[in-house]
């Protein structure tokens, strides 16, 4: 099963992996930079496996770059609120 199968999975991932960023001393700049790669890949390869997923794929599509870039910021605050 994969991450991508369920959505509380993969916010439970993306946060391991911001804890995981944060403290080998990433800061906000490379995050939000790695979060908007993530969403490219994401984009391009990847089929959405459930609902949110789907939405946010939708999202992404229509977007312009700079829509792209708070979609993704959007995602790590998420992901944030949900460790803090």
């Amino acid at each position: 099963m994969s991450v991508l199968d369920n959505w509380e999975q993969w916010k439970d991932f993306l946060g391991d992996r911001l804890q995981q960023a944060e403290s080998e001393g990433m800061n906000d700049g490379v995050i939000s930079d790695v979060a908007y790669q993530v969403g490219e890949y994401l984009a391009k390869q990847v089929e959405p496996q459930n609902e949110q997923e789907r939405i946010l794929a939708d999202l992404w599509k229509v977007a312009n770059e700079e829509e792209q870039h708070a979609i993704a910021n959007m995602m790590v605050k998420l992901v944030r609120s949900d460790y803090r």
